[in-house]
């Protein structure tokens, strides 16, 4: 029997500086992850790095992990259009967020 936890996890997603690239990920400490997007010494060869992913405009707060990777999976699977409908419901003039976390 699976035990309900007070387990944090985020589905989020980053831009970059003109706000042409949409970048969707999940991760149990948000604030850590956004320091790795902007410290990508490590991972120089990922998809945030390469196209300058590294500023939050939108992010979804979840308890259990299995919510958090289907909602996850299902953003990724999003047309563009749709993406931007979601990011404006919660931050309508794509303000980076950062700051906020």
């Amino acid at each position: 029997m699976k035990t309900k936890g007070t387990h944090n996890y985020y589905v989020y997603i980053l831009t970059n500086k003109n706000k042409t690239v949409l970048y969707i990920g999940v991760t149990n400490n948000l604030k850590e992850r956004l320091y790795y997007h902007n410290n990508p010494e490590a991972h120089s060869k990922s998809f945030s790095h390469k196209y300058k992913c590294k500023c939050l405009i939108y992010f979804e707060h979840f308890f259990e992990v299995d919510d958090a990777i289907k909602r996850e999976k299902q953003l990724k699977r999003w047309n563009r259009e749709k993406k931007e409908f979601l990011i404006h419901t919660k931050n309508p003039n794509w303000e980076f967020l950062n700051d906020t976390i």
